[in-house]
């Protein structure tokens, strides 16, 4: 297998972002980039400017809110958008794909606004349903990777100040516990492989001076299944685009396989 890198980067949204994320793939220079939070439709996401610098890519988005995209230097095939039941009109959270070999999953996976209000009891309903879908449609000895915004920290040392959080949106237990779930499937954290204890963050709100104090939490993953563990030689949290002008508040997470 050839080296091949992976990123997964919420740049809450690719309109006003695009300066950014082109700068950064011409710099970074991925196989994969899966996006998230793209706001808009696939008939306005800018695929010209991405094929300019050789990159295929495919959307599955919505006006507005949510939607998630993948851009790759291989076509995508088998492209999935959506769970496979999802019914119409449902939030654009989803895309998967085959690329060169390795079936990308790429998630926007619900805030949940707050502790115990009903966007927090669909959250953890679409949690399950994505464990779900891992079950119904993946062996565990295949190649499989799960990025994206899993708008949750898995473990006190992947948050800045863990008492603080406890119990709150992004680090409750229900929300650790259907992770975990997830993970049970056979999945590996990427970065834990390679990168140990706390003080690594993918996401700073933007008040505060919450980047500069690096009050940040880890909630932008690459979780790969036991073959890709075996092959994965680095990951790491790209903070520079963090700190550009107008930048999202979360930045690129990546992971290299060889």
């Amino acid at each position: 297998m050839r080296t091949v890198k992976i990123a997964t980067w919420n740049v809450n949204s690719v309109a006003a972002r695009l300066p950014l994320v082109t700068r950064w793939l011409d710099s970074a220079r991925p196989d994969v980039l899966c996006l998230q939070e793209i706001k808009c439709e696939e008939s306005r996401f800018p695929a010209e400017a991405f094929a300019e610098l050789g990159y295929h890519s495919e959307a599955f988005g919505q006006p507005t809110y949510n939607g998630v995209a993948i851009l790759s230097r291989k076509p995508c095939m088998d492209v999935l958008r959506g769970f496979p039941d999802d019914e119409e009109g449902a939030h654009s959270r989803l895309l998967a794909a085959t690329v060169d070999g390795v079936r990308v999953v790429n998630v926007y996976v619900p805030n949940g606004q707050s502790v115990g209000s009903d966007k927090f009891d669909y959250k953890l309903r679409w949690m399950r349903r994505l464990r779900e879908y891992f079950d119904e449609e993946f062996w565990t000895d295949a190649d499989v990777l799960l990025c994206g915004d899993f708008n949750v920290a898995p473990e006190d040392e992947d948050v800045h100040d863990p008492e603080l959080w406890r119990g709150r949106i992004l680090f409750s237990k229900p929300e650790r516990a259907a992770l975990q779930e997830i993970r049970d499937w056979g999945l590996v954290d990427a970065f834990r492989l390679h990168v140990k204890g706390g003080g690594h963050y993918s996401w700073w709100d933007y008040r505060a001076g919450s980047f500069r104090r690096n009050t940040g939490l880890r909630i932008d993953h690459i979780w790969v299944s036991e073959p890709l563990a075996e092959r994965c030689t680095s990951s790491l949290i790209d903070r520079e685009p963090r700190g550009w002008e107008r930048p999202s508040d979360h930045t690129p997470v990546l992971a290299t396989f060889s």
